[in-house]
């Protein structure tokens, strides 16, 4: 009996045999990325079969209106998890987020937004029926709860959360948002952790500006005397991030562009606080142990002259700023003034920073315990010093710090210089005023006159006082605030003169201030007659003596 031939496969067996071996090649191939495991490593769902489509977000959707005219505001923006697969899990991130608005300041006498709150409960039925009016209540645990005092009475009520943009009591700065007290990062988003770096740049490295740090110090008693303002650098325009800081008996000041004092200037110690300064803020602040310091966020917008009031030996003034490439070539180049033997600094060459990662900091002397601004200035890395041989190929940049180490002595101003026409001070009410208000008062020949920094120094002999609060030496000096010769005093003339005393804020200078407002008037008997009934005339009389006192 013959065998059976063997028969021939459809096609069909055949297309369905060539599946299956194809099958297997493409479910052991990478993953696409529209495939996504569900639950664990292993890529299958408790049913055991693969995702084939991730669940994401949808785009943003626009910002609300701010919650908030002015004074700053929160606004919100959403987005949708769009769902391909039931069971692909929720899509990863908030669907919402918040950021601040508007936070130009409210016009002055603007209603308190909090209290704008609180009154708007004033007068309706709370408890048992009764109303009362409302006020401001800080004492709440929570800063995003309305707490609000009752007017008259001993107890506040809680309202519930805050408006959306309220500011939290206890973080500058920070808003409330649902109930939540967030702080914004740089870029504005409530919660964000973004940071500015030197530069001004969020979310930066470090890598748009460059470094400048230096100490400068010369003996108090050859820059400018004990009582003498010397220039210890001049800090460009646009410079960013800018700190100094001073352990001595010294006094730091700051001038604008214009050479116009803005903080310690003209023998006039400067309470420590926040001030406007070049188009930005500036934070002064001072122990009792005689630290000090400057701290300025920035960038300026004119060049800014530091100075040193000096009343002691200088151990050393560090400050340092950073600068962008352009701006460093133009101050830092061969031309700068920077480079010219008379700026004392000692420069140490760095390499640009790559990080914000704040660094640790020694001073001398523990700074005051003050609250500090929203803006206060984060430590910054400096720049690692570069420990490849000399010779390595390095970027071509400008060098911003030098080896250097020079006096910085201001020259001897010419009398005169940038100075305009001295005020008049004369007349018979100018002279009673100030003869009452002025703690000495006498007649004095003038010996000498000596210029040291910014003002004008003059060595005098007392001839005869005609009121004085405190004690007089036969020979005093008299320190003028400018260089303008204003009020002139000649060498070996007599005259009649109005002073005060002048203390600073620590009690450390005692000295004898003749302003340029001060009544001024050459010696002659006329004057002298004049003088002598102005006594019992002021109503404040204090100590008198009419003793001469002749050298």
């Amino acid at each position: 009996m013959s065998s059976p031939l063997p028969r021939k496969p459809s096609l069909c067996q055949v297309l369905t045999f060539v599946l299956l071996l194809v099958a297997p090649v493409c479910l052991s191939s990478p993953q696409s990325s529209s495939w996504i495991p569900a639950w664990g490593p292993s890529g299958e769902t408790s049913s055991g079969q693969k995702l084939h489509f991730r669940n994401e977000w949808a785009t943003w959707s626009g910002w609300s209106v701010c919650s908030r005219s002015c004074g700053g505001g929160a606004s919100v923006r959403t987005r949708t998890c769009v769902t391909r697969n039931p069971v692909g899990g929720p899509c990863a991130g908030d669907p919402r987020q918040y950021k601040v608005c508007n936070t130009k300041e409210c016009p002055p006498g603007s209603e308190d937004f909090r209290e704008m709150q609180c009154a708007a409960f004033n007068d309706r039925p709370l408890v048992a029926g009764n109303s009362f009016r409302w006020t401001t209540f800080h004492g709440g645990s929570n800063p995003c709860e309305l707490s609000c005092l009752a007017l008259g009475h001993n107890f506040y009520y809680n309202f519930g959360r805050v408006l959306d943009g309220t500011a939290c009591d206890k973080e500058a700065g920070a808003v409330c948002v649902n109930g939540r007290c967030l702080t914004p990062g740089c870029d504005f988003i409530l919660g964000s952790k973004q940071q500015e770096d030197a530069c001004m740049v969020c979310g930066g490295q470090n890598t748009t500006c460059l470094h400048h740090k230096s100490v400068y110090q010369s003996n108090g008693v050859e820059a400018g005397g004990p009582f003498g303002y010397s220039e210890v650098a001049v800090i460009p325009a646009g410079a960013t991030h800018i700190r100094v800081t001073d352990n001595s008996r010294n006094y730091l000041a700051l001038q604008n562009g214009r050479s116009q004092f803005v903080i310690n200037g003209n023998w006039k110690i400067s309470v420590p606080g926040e001030y406007n300064v070049a188009g930005t803020k500036l934070l002064y602040r001072r122990s009792a142990d005689t630290w000090e310091s400057f701290e300025v966020p920035g960038p300026t917008q004119e060049d800014l002259h530091l100075m040193v009031l000096a009343t002691d030996r200088n151990p050393g003034i560090e400050y340092e700023f950073w600068l962008p490439p352009d701006q460093y070539a133009r101050y830092h180049g061969r031309r700068s003034p920077l480079r010219q033997a008379q700026h004392a600094a000692s420069y140490r060459p760095w390499e640009r920073a790559a990080t914000t990662t704040p660094s640790t900091t020694t001073t001398m002397r523990t700074p005051p315990a003050t609250t500090q601004p929203h803006w206060i200035l984060r430590p910054v890395k400096p720049p690692r010093r570069s420990t490849h041989h000399q010779h390595q190929h390095q970027p071509v940049l400008p060098r911003l710090e030098r080896e250097e180490n020079h006096r910085n002595l201001l020259p001897q101003p010419s009398p005169g210089r940038h100075c305009g026409k001295c005020q008049r001070v004369k007349g018979r009410r100018e002279r009673q005023r100030q003869y009452c208000q002025k703690d000495f008062v006498f007649r004095a020949q003038v010996l000498g006159k000596l210029y040291r920094g910014e003002e004008t120094r003059y060595d005098v002999q007392i001839i005869h006082t005609y009121r004085n609060r405190f004690r007089l030496e036969h020979r005093e000096f008299l320190w003028v605030p400018n260089v303008c010769d204003c009020p002139r005093l000649e060498e070996g003339k007599q005259f009649i003169l109005m002073v005060r005393r002048h203390i600073n804020y620590e009690h450390t200078l005692n000295r004898i201030l003749l302003e340029e407002e001060s009544y001024v008037a050459p010696y002659r008997p006329r004057e002298d007659e004049l003088l002598r009934p102005l006594e019992r005339l002021c109503s404040n009389t204090g100590s008198r003596h009419q003793t001469e006192q002749r050298g």
